[in-house]
Formats: C-alpha cells, structure tokens, sequence
C-alpha cells in the first residue's frame, strides 16, 4: 500500500511514482525527509546502512535507448560486468538533461516506477532479499519498498554489475 503524501490543493510531486507502483500491485511507502548533502549522509538521516540506499541510474546504451541499473549506495558501477550483463560493448552515463528527458524525473530523483518510457531494468545481485529505500520522482521524498517485490514487479535482469566503492 502506497503512503498518501499530498495535501489538499497541493498536488503531490509523488503521485506518478506511486500510480506506477499501484498498476503493478507492488506494496511502497513514500515519505518526506530532509535534505541531504550526500548518499552517506541521507542515510543517516533516514537510519539506514547506505547499501540500504539504492541509486536508480539511467544508463545510455550508443542506439541512444536506455536502461535502468538499480545500484546500492555502498557500491558503483563496474562497467565491464554490467555491459556484459546487457550484451553490449558500449554504455555510458547521460548528462542531467538527457536522463531527465529519458525518465521525466530530475537526478536525484530518478526511479523505474512512474518512468515517462519503461526501460529495461538490470540490478545488482546484492539489493535481493532488502528493504530498500529509492528516488521517489521528487526532491524532498524517498521511496521505500521490498527488493525482491520490485525486481519481480519490473521483471528486471538480476546480475553481478557493481563493485565496491575504492
């Protein structure tokens, strides 16, 4: 069940996010929290370990399509693993502009659910079996929900792709 945040006359700059999550049946809670200056510190804020926060980034394959790589907080991505993963030999971040255009949400923000194009979804093999908290399409928000009901929800690949930050 998805956590009502709007206020009446308001709008809520959540509501995309959890329409997407409802059409696919997939139980989240979105909750406003405060501005943080970093991942480490939005964790502590929100009283997770960082590898509880997981990073939706947009990834940009050379045909100019994307994909989603659902990546935790305490780890990066490692190109070769993930472009195997994929089957390509080439992919690359996007700058700001090109994710919001590729997504509708702002970096920062940034999750599959409610996405403007439903791109493929890869996640790494160490969020299963967590409760996690994401982007919730707004600054101000996070999204928290079961791991394991999202990738099942999004069909997403499940592969070896990060490695640990250092």
């Amino acid at each position: 069940m998805t956590t009502d945040l709007s206020v009446p006359g308001d709008g809520d700059p959540t509501e995309r996010v959890r329409h997407a999550a409802s059409a696919l049946g997939l139980p989240v809670e979105i909750r406003r929290r405060p501005d943080a200056a970093n991942l480490a510190d939005a964790a502590r804020l929100l009283g997770l370990a960082t590898a509880d926060i997981v990073k939706s980034l947009v990834v940009k394959r050379s045909d100019d399509t994307y994909l989603f790589a659902l990546v935790p907080g305490d780890r990066t991505i490692a190109w070769p693993k993930l472009r195997a993963a994929v089957g390509v030999n080439k992919l690359q971040l996007p700058d700001p502009e090109r994710a919001l255009a590729a997504t509708g949400y702002e970096r920062g923000t940034i999750t599959p659910l409610g996405s403007t194009t439903a791109w493929p979804v890869y996640a790494d093999e160490t969020i299963r079996g967590r409760r996690i908290a994401m982007g919730a399409g707004a600054h101000g928000y996070s999204l928290f929900v079961d791991a394991d009901a999202l990738i099942d929800a999004l069909s997403a690949t499940v592969a070896d792709i990060t490695q640990p930050i250092g």
